[in-house]
């Protein structure tokens, strides 16, 4: 019966959630039209509303721990379920992905995405859609703020393991912007797929900035290591145990 009525909580703040998507958008799309400040302020203002209703509607709690990252930098993140792209992007400024080229077509996502600066990358094509990344903050065309980026390179379920991507590394090195790791441990309470959504605490957490200048390898193996560690241990105090 408890299981019952958590996915019923969990299924009206699915509901919810999405129709708060779609007003919010249309309020704040005037203002985003003419000005870039107004799309930052309708997603953050979304993911906000998100964490608060994800509080006591379905009884998870959300909480940012480290120092968020307000410079140009780059943000590698462990990436479990939408809820850390949410937590993320209610604190930082002006955050900005890769996003996947098909979702430019999505109603209300993909303008948005467009708005804030992400860039779409054809599948197959993502060393393309790095160059073309770093030609853009090279020459100033991008718009300043915190590209957020995910080394894996897809949602990964807690217990896991897949490499971490060169793609991170290089922009590391071509752009030579500071990386600021970030752990998580969401996808113990936000699944990947499905709706249920389970009570807890999820956290996201900043870790040590990793200053530029580091050879690509020695700077991945690093990043891995310190990402990895903090989410086990982020997971582990969720209850999460790992199986063999």
């Amino acid at each position: 019966m408890g299981y019952a009525i958590q996915w019923a909580r969990s299924f009206v703040f699915m509901l919810q959630m999405y129709f708060m998507m779609a007003f919010l958008a249309i309020f704040f799309t005037p203002w985003a039209i003419f000005d870039r400040q107004g799309a930052y302020s309708g997603v953050r203002t979304y993911c906000r509303w998100v964490r608060w209703t994800a509080s006591w509607m379905v009884g998870l709690k959300t909480e940012i721990r480290g120092t968020v990252p307000t410079d140009e930098v780059l943000i590698a993140s462990k990436h479990q379920s939408f809820l850390d792209i949410i937590m993320i992007v209610s604190v930082v400024p002006r955050p900005k992905f890769i996003m996947k080229a098909s979702l430019r077509w999505a109603p209300i996502l993909g303008w948005y995405g467009m708005r804030i600066g992400c860039v779409p990358v054809e599948r197959g094509k993502r060393a393309e859609a790095i160059r073309k990344m770093v030609a853009e903050v090279k020459s100033g065309d991008a718009p300043a703020g915190q590209l957020i980026i995910y080394s894996q390179g897809t949602r990964v379920a807690p217990g896991a393991k897949l490499p971490y991507k060169v793609g991170t590394a290089v922009l590391y090195e071509e752009t030579g912007q500071t990386v600021v790791p970030a752990a998580t441990n969401v996808g113990v309470f936000w699944p990947r797929l499905g709706i249920y959504r389970k009570p807890g605490l999820a956290v996201v957490e900043f870790l040590d900035p990793i200053p530029p200048g580091m050879e690509k390898e020695p700077f991945l193996a690093h990043l891995e290591q310190v990402v990895e560690t903090r989410s086990n241990e982020l997971m582990r105090e969720a209850g999460f145990v790992a199986q063999d």
